[in-house]
Formats: C-alpha cells, structure tokens, sequence
C-alpha cells in the first residue's frame, strides 16, 4: 500500500512539474505611446498641461515589466501666458503586474526614476532687473522619481494602459517657486510633486510566442 502510495503522488508531481515547464510569458519587444493631463505643483506658478510620452519595454518575467520613457509638456507661466515653460525628460520605470487566469484586464503598481529638464522663461522684473533684453531663460535639468498605479488589458494585437502616477521633481532653483514663495523670500520650494493620468498603447514587436509544449513525465514503475 505504501509503495502504490508514493508511486501516486511521484506522478502527480511529474505532471504538476510538466505544466510549469510549458508555462511561458510573452518576452517580446514593444513600443508604448502614451498621452494625458499633467497636472502641475501649484508652487510652479504655471497652468496645468497636456503631455505625450513615447517608450520601448520588454517583461522580465511574467509579472515584471521594464519601460525606458520619454516625455513632454509644455505648460504656461501662470502669472504671463505669454512667458514659456518647457518640461520634458527620461525614465526608467518598473512595473509589477497582478495577473489573473483568464482575465483580460490586470492592474499594475509603478515605480521609477529619471531625469527632468526645465526650460523656464521669466521677464527682467521678476528677478528686480531693468535689462532691456527680454526675456529670460533659465535652464535647468533634475533627478526625478515617480510612483503610481494603473491597468493593462488586451484588445487584439495592441494592449492599452490606463494609468495614474505622482513624479517627484527635484527642481530647487524654479522661478515661479521664488515668485510665489512668502514675502521674506527665499529660494521657494526645492521640489515639486506633478500628478500625471494618461492613456496609452502598448504594441508588442514581432509574432507572437508559441507555447511550448512540456515532454511527457517518465512514470515510476509501481509494479
């Protein structure tokens, strides 16, 4: 009885070690654009704005995926809509995936660093200059973070990506900052928190993989 008992579960577990061996994930390239609202730090003196993002990404394993983004804005000084205010920069951002059997949609929690450049024009009063060569410019680029969370689904060939993300900016000589800092004024705010919603495609490179299939378990003899 003991012997037909081992001989048991020896086979189920070659069976169960057989359907991990054929589980697999899909490992291509793919190209991601994206575009929404980025709703900018109210210490930034400027309107909120849209923005576009472009990226290429590959999962690492069946819940981990890895993007490299670019991204842009262009919002406007609040207090001169005329003045520009430039933002744009690079990411590396990690994504974990909760997957579901048999579910088409899977939500996903964000993590990444970066860098942020600013290009940030103001006018010769701002700063209690009477320069006739107007405006401005400052130029500026700063180490990024970003945290947030969304949700990846299938709809044919390309999946589309709803997400909500917050960056962090580390910006500590910002123009509007000093403007809209407390009379004594110091420097202003030496960082920035953006709120970032967007929608965005995610196009898989290449055919699809084929599952493979898991070579039959040798069964113990139970004679």
């Amino acid at each position: 009885m003991n012997k037909k008992l081992l001989c048991a579960a020896l086979l189920g577990g070659l069976t169960l070690a057989g359907v991990a061996n054929a589980q697999e994930f899909d490992d291509r390239w793919y190209l991601t654009g994206s575009a929404g609202m980025n709703i900018q730090d109210n210490n930034r003196d400027t309107r909120d704005a849209p923005f576009a993002a472009i990226g290429v990404g590959k999962f690492l394993s069946p819940n981990w995926s890895l993007d490299g983004e670019l991204n842009y804005q262009n919002p406007n000084a609040d207090r001169n809509q005329d003045l520009n205010w430039s933002q744009y920069g690079i990411s590396l951002d990690a994504r974990y995936h909760f997957l579901a059997e048999g579910r088409s949609w899977n939500p996903y929690v964000l993590m990444g660093l970066g860098y942020q450049r600013a290009e940030e024009e103001y006018a010769p009063q701002d700063v209690g200059s009477t320069s006739p060569n107007a405006p401005f410019e400052r130029k500026d680029g700063h180490v990024a973070g970003k945290l947030g969370f969304g949700a990846q689904g299938d709809v044919g060939r390309v999946k589309i990506r709803t997400e909500l993300a917050y960056r962090i900016d580390a910006d500590n000589d910002s123009i509007g900052a000093f403007l809209t800092d407390d009379v004594p004024r110091d420097d202003g705010a030496d960082w920035f928190g953006d709120v970032l919603a967007s929608v965005g495609v995610v196009v898989p490179l290449g055919p699809a993989p084929v599952a493979a299939v898991a070579p039959a378990p040798v069964a113990p003899s139970c004679a």
